[in-house]
């Protein structure tokens, strides 16, 4: 039941900023550099966390944490580059998805509505498994979470399990 709005909520999110994309210059997160900080939003750098794989892995990327007027919290993954690689969000309203995923916003419309098309009414959380590009995304009315990756980003010792 939960996912169901989750996927709802997603897909009408998908669509209107979709349809808005094309009035709106792109702000990339995905591939690009960091979302432009909304207004009412606090903004810090995190350390992310020692990886055990690989222990050089941590000190190749970034975290940048968004604390939206919502109480949704973004974390965008950025190379060396000052390039996102990754997004993970989590809290009670959706993100601004036009925003994060960018210009990976049409693959992403296009995968969801092709897995609304195989299921009845399009229940259940939204995963895509493409080669450049992975989302998960689920949960509930008042609670959402989720994270989007490009796997030929990630740098040594990352995986998507990393990305929270």
């Amino acid at each position: 039941m939960g996912s169901y709005f989750l996927r709802a909520t997603l897909t009408v999110a998908l669509a209107t900023f979709g349809l808005l994309n094309a009035a709106m210059p792109a702000q990339a997160a995905l591939s690009g550099t960091p979302i432009p900080t909304p207004v009412g939003a606090s903004v810090e750098t995190i350390a992310p966390p020692s990886l055990p794989v690989c222990s050089t892995a941590s000190a190749s990327y970034t975290v940048r944490q968004t604390n939206l007027p919502s109480g949704t919290v973004v974390h965008e993954y950025a190379g060396q580059d000052g390039n996102v690689f990754a997004i993970a969000w989590s809290g009670p309203r959706m993100p601004d998805v036009a925003a994060l995923f960018g210009s990976y916003l049409p693959q992403v419309t296009n995968a969801v509505e092709a897995q609304r098309a195989q299921r009845d009414g399009g229940r259940g959380p939204a995963r895509i498994d493409q080669s450049g590009l992975v989302v998960r995304s689920g949960g509930h009315m008042g609670f959402f979470a989720g994270q989007a990756y490009l796997p030929q980003m990630l740098p040594a010792g990352v995986t998507g399990s990393d990305i929270r």
